[in-house]
């Protein structure tokens, strides 16, 4: 179902494996988690992606804005999937 939960990220540092548990645990599971990053794409630790795609979760890292636009173009393709977006 199509919910808006608080995620507590102030910016791209604070992304860890513990702080995407939230998605892990959406049901049903979700296919894609899409990351804003904010102003611009930003890094993330690559052991810290691989932990999330062995879940069987693929991951897109964008800047917000871009994450936004490829949010909505899966929802409409009636994907399963998430965005944890941090504002530019």
């Amino acid at each position: 179902p199509r919910s808006i939960l608080q995620w507590n990220v102030g910016s791209h540092r604070d992304i860890s494996y513990e702080s995407l548990s939230l998605f892990r645990l959406l049901e049903p599971q979700i296919e894609i988690l899409v990351l804003g990053t904010g102003d611009r794409v930003e890094r993330l630790h690559p052991a810290m992606l691989k932990q999330i795609r062995e879940c069987g979760i693929a991951v897109e890292v964008q800047d917000t804005a871009n994450a936004c636009a490829t949010f909505n173009f899966l929802i409409n393709e009636r994907r399963v999937v998430a965005a944890g977006l941090i504002p530019p």
